[in-house]
């Protein structure tokens, strides 16, 4: 078991207006375990708040606000996800970009992975590729997303991935506020910034208000470097509506 620790989410790293983006909150957490993870969100994550980790006796950790249960991970054995072919190129992904239907305001209109209202977004804009089940966006990670040998981080991939899985559900008609509520994930290749890369989505399964989805980056030449498989639960609607 390890010694106690806190984490704390940089409000910089929002998704809704007031809370951390779901894929960086859970990639933070996963950076405290080894090999392959997956996190559980239990409810938002507060910004610019120090969140007490504890480790169990069977490795997972838990991050608590107080005695709030805020997000539980825990390593897996295996993430088995098949990535769709062929793989999509930067064209397609650029062209897949101009159907993009992330709003201009509202709740997640400054998430800094796909924010329209953000200068400094991470640019994941994934639209729907023509013909195809799935969504792309092109991504070049910044610079400070990088360490010292020019990866990015670890849980700014999870960031990247996790955007891209919503729009993946949701390629037509209404944009309900689902959120993140699980992701496993793993990153098989270092993800180079200044370098132009693939992000992919694409439906799994429905099961009531749940949505399952997957998830990629690729690099220029349609390698998969990382893979994500995320559980979106749409909110309840109130008794009477549509």
């Amino acid at each position: 078991m390890g010694a106690a620790v806190s984490i704390e989410i940089e409000d910089r790293f929002n998704g809704p207006l007031s809370s951390g983006n779901g894929g960086y909150c859970s990639g933070v957490l996963a950076g405290l375990l080894d090999g392959v993870a997956e996190v559980r969100l239990r409810r938002p994550v507060p910004l610019d708040t120090p969140l007490d980790v504890e480790w169990a006796a069977d490795g997972s950790v838990r991050a608590l606000e107080g005695e709030t249960l805020v997000a539980e991970g825990r390593e897996i054995p295996s993430l088995d996800l098949e990535v769709p072919s062929p793989p999509v190129g930067l064209d397609e992904a650029r062209r897949a970009m101009a159907g993009y239907r992330g709003l201009p305001d509202g709740m997640f209109s400054r998430c800094f992975v796909c924010g329209r209202a953000r200068e400094d977004a991470f640019g994941v804009f994934p639209g729907p590729v023509e013909g195809r089940r799935l969504v792309a966006s092109t991504w070049t990670p910044p610079g400070w997303s990088a360490d010292e040998e020019g990866h990015v981080r670890p849980e700014l991939v999870w960031a990247a991935l996790d955007c891209p899985t919503y729009f993946a559900l949701y390629t037509e008609g209404e944009l309900p506020p689902s959120v993140l509520a699980q992701m496993a994930a793993r990153i098989d290749a270092p993800v180079r910034a200044g370098e132009e890369h693939v992000v992919i989505a694409w439906p799994l399964e429905s099961e009531g208000r749940k949505r399952f989805a997957g998830s990629a980056v690729l690099d220029r030449d349609g390698a998969p470097l990382a893979l994500a498989r995320a559980l979106l639960i749409e909110p309840r609607r109130e008794e009477g509506s549509k």
